[in-house]
């Protein structure tokens, strides 16, 4: 996609910009949820809205340590908020058009995990996902200078079946605007790589943007499997291949564009500080691996993408023209055609 026909010059909200790495579940305003959560009668285990709003908001740099508890404490609660049509399809709508009004945000791929938004089943995962889509398309149609598409997420805490489920629902809805397939999830002892195999290479075949998580926590062994036997477009995260050179040789021959998150990545504790961040990032881009900037999710996370890119800026991680050239990374490695 060629970024001068996106938007008008001198845009208010300043330059136009890609998300390709945010998740549904902590993009949504935590006072948006409050409202979904009592229209649909979800009992929460507080009264106070403020109380509810540190619930599912990071406040703190560094308090967590893990994916894991990261998926638990705080998903938990937005996933759940957002488990029906009524409640999906304006988060969906919401989170498309407030990112264009406030960032520019003209091409945005907004990423989900519809099984964990069903109830165990309780409610039919075709509405879940035609709600998504339903919002996707109201926003496209207020903001014609968006383009936008849904990722549908596997999670490696579930079975292979579940996950094959996700998949076969992505292909029922592919013409509607279901452009990837993402892996995510904490690390299990339960949860196989190779045995994605030929689902990766399907989702490929047909079309799909493929894009996995990994190289966020742990060792860099599984990322490795996947840039050699998976070979998808792109990696959410995957800084930790900074540590081994012959792999950022092979994600940079591959074309494989890196979804970096800065602010998520410090809330998490996956990356200590912003000093250890610059040695990663810098290692990154002197091996020629293409990057991207993300917000992760910009609520949950207290960012959006403007304050993402200036993070990187005034700490003097990336230089303007460096910041530029991942902005346009952002537009060619989209998944949205």
């Amino acid at each position: 996609m060629k970024e001068k026909n996106t938007t008008i010059a001198n845009h208010p909200a300043g330059p136009p910009l890609t998300e390709l790495h945010s998740h549904l579940g902590g993009a949504v305003d935590a006072a948006i949820l409050w409202t979904l959560a009592h229209e649909q009668g979800i009992k929460l285990p507080t009264k106070d809205y403020w109380e509810f709003e540190q619930m599912i908001t990071i406040k703190e740099k560094g308090k967590m340590h893990s994916v894991k508890e990261l998926s638990h404490n705080y998903y938990a609660w937005t996933e759940l908020i957002q488990s029906s049509p009524l409640a999906i399809e304006p988060a969906v709508h919401g989170t498309i058009g407030g990112a264009y009004r406030a960032n520019n945000i003209v091409v945005h791929e907004l990423r989900f995990n519809p099984m964990k938004r069903n109830r165990g089943g309780e409610r039919d995962l075709d509405y879940i996902i035609l709600a998504a889509i339903r919002g996707m398309e109201n926003a496209l149609f207020e903001y014609p200078l968006v383009r936008a598409g849904l990722i549908l997420m596997l999670d490696r805490e579930y079975p292979k079946k579940l996950n094959t489920i996700i998949f076969e629902k992505a292909k029922k809805y592919q013409h509607r605007g279901i452009v990837g397939i993402d892996l995510a999830g904490p690390q299990s002892h339960t949860f196989h790589i190779e045995e994605y195999d030929s689902l990766f290479q399907e989702a490929k075949e047909l079309g799909f943007g493929v894009t996995v998580h990994t190289g966020e926590e742990g060792s860099v062994k599984e990322m490795q499997y996947i840039v050699e036997r998976v070979a998808p477009h792109r990696i959410g995260h995957g800084f930790l291949a900074w540590q081994d050179t012959g792999l950022m040789r092979m994600v940079a021959e591959q074309n494989i564009t890196l979804e970096l998150c800065p602010t998520s990545n410090l809330n998490v504790g996956v990356i200590k500080s912003v000093e250890e961040m610059r040695r990663i990032f810098r290692t990154l881009l002197e091996h020629h691996v293409r990057l991207t900037i993300n917000t992760d999710g910009p609520e949950m996370h207290g960012t959006n993408l403007k304050q993402e890119y200036e993070l990187l800026h005034k700490h003097k991680i990336f230089t303007a023209s460096e910041l530029t050239q991942c902005r346009e990374n952002g537009f060619e490695a989209s998944f949205i055609r």
